[in-house]
C-alpha cells in the first residue's frame, strides 16, 4: 500500500492531489492556501493530509519554461521540496508540469463547462491531480 501526494505549488496556493492506494489512480484533494511573501507555506494542514492518509512520498510539479530551463517558481518548488522532506521525512520527486493547467483548463472548459470563476477556485486542485497521474503514469510505481 502506498500513497504519493501530488502537489502544485503555487505562490497563494499548493494544489494537493493523492493517488489511490496502488499507486495507478490520482484524485484532486483540496487547495491550502499560502502567502509565500509571510513565509506561510501551509505545512500543518498538508502534515495533517500526510499522517491522516499514510503518505510514503510527494511528487511536485516542475514549472519549467518550454525551452527546458527553469525559473523563479521551478526554485521555489524545490524549495518547497526540501521543506516537506525536512518536516516530513518523506521522499520528493519532480514532474515536469509545463503543460498540466493548460491541461486542467482545458479539461474544465470542454468536458465540464465550468464557468471562469467556479474554475479559478478548482484549477490548482486539478493541475495537482495531472501532475500526480502524468507520474504515476510515467513511472509505473516507481516510488516505494
Amino acid at each position: 500500500m502506498m500513497r504519493i501526494l501530488g502537489l502544485d505549488v503555487g505562490s497563494k496556493t499548493v494544489g494537493v492531489a493523492m493517488s489511490d492506494p496502488m499507486g495507478w489512480t490520482a484524485q484532486g484533494v483540496e487547495i491550502i492556501r499560502i502567502n509565500e511573501d509571510e513565509k506561510e507555506f501551509g505545512l500543518e494542514r498538508l502534515g495533517e493530509i500526510i499522517h491522516q492518509h499514510k503518505v510514503t512520498g510527494v511528487v511536485i510539479g516542475l514549472p519549467k519554461n518550454m525551452n527546458n530551463t527553469e525559473g523563479p517558481r521551478a526554485e521555489a518548488a524545490r524549495d518547497y521540496a526540501q521543506m516537506v522532506e525536512d518536516n516530513f521525512n518523506l521522499p520528493t520527486d519532480f514532474q515536469d508540469e509545463r503543460l498540466t493547467t493548460v491541461q486542467a483548463e482545458r479539461m474544465l472548459i470542454e468536458e465540464a463547462d465550468v464557468s471562469r470563476k467556479k474554475r479559478k477556485k478548482v484549477i490548482d486542485k486539478i493541475a495537482a491531480e495531472f501532475i500526480l497521474q502524468n507520474y504515476l503514469d510515467a513511472k509505473g510505481k516507481l516510488v516505494k
